[in-house]
């Protein structure tokens, strides 16, 4: 250090008295409290009527609800998904601090919130999408479903066949039955304690061993009914999740196989009007449940359906024809061979006059440029795909579907906040 030079110093270790006005901390258009303000809209009281603490009655205060749906929503848009992680940034980052409060929000509060708060999310998420409808933003006019793949908590190493499933099954049981041995001796209550906690967390263990030797028995069977049609299909080795056994080995986009879940989204206009997580590792079939999902949650249909042509085999054309039959179906028509036998073209020709109206009327409309503009525009679902990816959508950080599809909802309703503020930005004119 050169002679004479004056510094201020950092005293890190002086005791300091600091006043914090935690509205001051963030600027007047910060995301954070426009998620404030979209939770405040809400009607919670079916989540306050669970709440135990009363007036009157012994016992603390809980913390609001709003406060942790409300941090959770941030926490989605802001790419976090651990309850640990929110629970350290509410006293670290300004906006987290500024959602909540001073209102105590540990991580069992935010995991057990995330985990019972499945349906109360699906209904507010449905709620929402009528509001966006009312307010204009949102027109059913066309839909556009596709599949995007995410990545499941469970890793490689927790893949096992069927002779490490055994294995593990057998060692799972014998440590319980060690555990329970243990406690018949009568250690000291402390001691005690400790080996509950681990008696309950090894007979966890062995429920998630059940549940997958089921599945493996499951793919087992679905493996001899593929043999039957590909001999190749019997030489194929079949692997569980020992962590997470109700997810399944996927080629994911950039060509490798991971544990992974098959997320089906229904977007209009860039809004997210439906989504379902699945373990099936392509989107054939899924489409009329996505169907019901939008007009449960819209009271209406769409009036054009955007699908690919492996979400949209023929036989789902005519039963949505059936059922639906104003929907417009917009899907490519398969490739058919050029250079067949004349039997088979009479075979091809018989068929085709005998297709139901609906799958009839999508060969004719397919066949039109319009028609294959307008399918066209059903890459603008990968946009949706991509925001929510950004936003940590690319691995799942729960197990099971039950709580997959919670991440799912709040990730929708994320989206749809964030996008509905854009729109309504943009429609606002500057003086």
């Amino acid at each position: 250090m050169s002679e004479g030079v004056r510094l201020l110093r950092p005293q890190r270790d002086q005791m300091r008295l600091e006043v914090v006005d935690l509205d001051s901390q963030l600027p007047p258009d910060h995301p954070a409290r426009m998620v404030w303000g979209f939770v405040e809209a809400q009607d919670l009281q079916p989540l306050r009527e669970r709440i135990k603490s009363r007036a009157g009655e012994p016992g603390r205060p809980a913390s609001d609800p709003a406060v942790l749906l409300a941090l959770w929503l941030y926490a989605t848009v802001d790419g976090v998904g651990s309850a640990r992680a929110i629970e350290r940034l509410c006293g670290q980052h300004a906006a987290y601090r500024w959602i909540a409060g001073g209102v105590p929000a540990n991580h069992d509060m935010l995991s057990q919130f995330r985990r019972e708060g499945g349906d109360w999310l699906d209904a507010m998420l449905t709620r929402s999408l009528g509001g966006l409808i009312a307010e204009g933003l949102l027109s059913l006019e066309e839909v556009a479903v596709d599949g995007t793949k995410t990545r499941a908590r469970a890793g490689q190493s927790s893949l096992a066949g069927p002779r490490r499933l055994d294995r593990v099954r057998q060692a799972v049981g014998e440590h319980i039955a060690q555990l329970r041995a243990e406690l018949d001796l009568g250690p000291t209550e402390a001691e005690r304690r400790r080996q509950q906690r681990r008696l309950r967390a090894a007979e966890q263990r062995e429920e998630r061993i059940k549940r997958a030797t089921k599945r493996m028995e499951e793919f087992e069977a679905d493996k001899e009914a593929r043999a039957k049609r590909d001999k190749r299909e019997a030489a194929r080795p079949q692997k569980v999740s020992l962590s997470d056994p109700e997810v399944r080995r996927m080629r994911m986009p950039d060509g490798a196989t991971a544990p992974a879940w098959n997320v089906q989204v229904a977007t209009a206009g860039g809004f997210i009007v439906g989504i379902e997580p699945t373990e099936r590792r392509n989107d054939s079939g899924l489409v009329p449940d996505m169907v019901m999902q939008i007009q449960r949650r819209c009271a209406r249909l769409p009036e054009r359906l955007l699908a690919d042509q492996t979400a949209m085999p023929i036989k789902d054309i005519a039963e949505l024809g059936e059922t639906d039959p104003a929907l417009c179906i917009y899907s490519p028509v398969p490739a058919a061979r050029a250079e067949i036998s004349a039997a088979a073209a009479r075979v091809r020709s018989s068929q085709r006059r005998h297709e139901p109206q609906a799958v009839k009327a999508w060969r004719e409309r397919m066949g039109s440029e319009e028609a294959q503009a307008v399918y066209g525009r059903r890459k603008l679902t990968e946009w949706v795909h991509a925001m929510m990816k950004n936003r940590g959508f690319g691995r799942m950080p729960v197990h099971g579907l039950k709580k997959v599809r919670v991440v799912c909802l709040l990730h929708a309703l994320a989206h749809n906040l964030c996008h509905a503020h854009t729109r309504r930005s943009a429609a606002v004119v500057p003086v």
